[in-house]
């Protein structure tokens, strides 16, 4: 078992033990961002230094088991579960969601999931419940479940755990019972109020966290082939087809969808993309440019056809690792006057703390962020003078 240790400092505090809360914070900080690294937490904001080794999945289950049961004695005592993910809700997204709508329902409580405008590929898999019997109040514009909230509520948020960039954050304010559930490393911003937080930085993916709690609700649990489905999807969309994360457990939990019906051939029907979507991609990945050698970047020109451009972005992102010697991935969108930036990489980079750097986030092969009123040769330009700041500062 490969040992890290983890720093938290405190400093600039009025008091010793302000100083003392501040460092306390800090080395929570690191070890929910999966250890080995130093957090320095002052008032006015917080560094990150290291975080570069792998994380080391746990082989024990005790956990998931220990939070299932908890989540279980949470929802039993309301009458109505809230489950709501992140901001343009990707496969991994919806799939935990039906995940914890179907735990919901084993236990004979009412449940919805908060969705304003499914992306393209959650839209494949909303089409598949609209007209199922059973299904038809499951999914909630933001509007209708601010109506639904009260005290008997339990708002369920997975697959994010910054409130800025739920679906919907001033559900967080009105609902007093909250749990989370995700597999990010944790930044500054985090949901203070949860009653429940299960947050696995070595997990691939949020659907394979869901299915191991399913797993110990109850013994009668029966997970519909559909939803396997959904689940098993967004297992594959966060390992990139089980090429990255993937743990003992990913494949434990992909074993269990497997045999409760999700079907690998119907699974990758879903996963097809139409020929803009395809042409969109290959234009991208053939525009690349290599920076200091090692670092691709491309630009995403999606055309209007195209109803998901940073999901091509993403995709692109993950293509451009193929090429020999490339180390990390970075390709810009703009789309809805924000410019979107996918950053990727296979294992020699921690694409996170360059994201972070720009002001977003993620995982350490998978990152991303936003940026607001810039353009698409700011923010690339911007991206190259971080590169050089760290190379120079040796953290890449």
């Amino acid at each position: 078992m490969a040992v890290t240790i983890s720093i938290g400092v405190g400093f600039d505090g009025l008091t010793y033990s302000q100083n003392y809360e501040f460092a306390r914070a800090a080395v929570d900080l690191a070890l929910g961002r999966g250890g080995d690294q130093a957090v320095v937490k002052t008032n006015e904001q917080i560094k990150y230094y290291g975080g570069k080794s792998q994380q080391v999945e746990k082989n024990t289950r005790v956990k998931a088991r220990v939070k299932a049961h908890a989540l279980r004695e949470i929802i039993m005592t309301k009458d109505r579960v809230l489950i709501m993910g992140h901001r343009m809700g990707d496969v991994d997204s919806f799939g935990s969601a039906l995940g914890i709508y179907r735990i919901a329902k084993t236990l004979d409580r009412k449940a919805h999931i908060v969705l304003r405008d499914p992306t393209a590929s959650v839209q494949i898999m909303t089409d598949m419940f609209e007209n199922q019997e059973g299904y038809e109040d499951m999914i909630v514009t933001p509007e209708q479940a601010m109506n639904l909230a009260g005290g008997s509520t339990v708002l369920v948020v997975v697959d994010v755990n910054k409130p800025s960039i739920t679906e919907c954050p001033e559900l967080i304010k009105m609902c007093k019972s909250i749990v989370v559930l995700d597999h990010h490393r944790q930044g500054t911003e985090t949901i203070e109020n949860a009653t429940l937080s299960y947050i696995e930085a070595y997990a691939s993916s949020a659907c394979e966290m869901v299915t191991e709690v399913l797993q110990y609700i109850s013994d009668s649990i029966k997970v519909p082939a559909d939803e396997a489905d959904c689940l098993y999807a967004g297992m594959m969309v966060d390992t990139n087809n089980f090429m990255t994360k993937t743990g003992v457990r990913t494949f434990e939990a992909a074993a269990y969808l497997r045999r409760a019906g999700a079907d690998v051939t119907r699974v990758r029907k879903l996963f097809r993309d139409d020929a803009s979507e395809y042409m969109a991609k290959a234009d991208t990945v053939s525009h690349a440019m290599v920076y200091q050698k090692y670092y691709a970047m491309s630009v995403n020109r999606p055309n209007d056809k195209i109803t998901s451009p940073t999901v091509i972005g993403a995709q692109a992102a993950n293509e451009l690792l193929n090429i020999k010697g490339i180390k990390a991935s970075f390709v810009f969108t703009d789309y809805q006057d924000q410019i979107h930036i996918s950053a990727r990489s296979i294992d020699e980079v921690n694409v996170q703390i360059i994201m972070e750097r720009m002001g977003g986030g993620g995982h350490m092969n998978v990152a991303a962020c936003q940026l607001d009123n810039t353009t698409v040769e700011d923010a690339m330009d911007r991206l190259k003078e971080v590169i050089d700041q760290m190379i120079e500062e040796g953290e890449i």
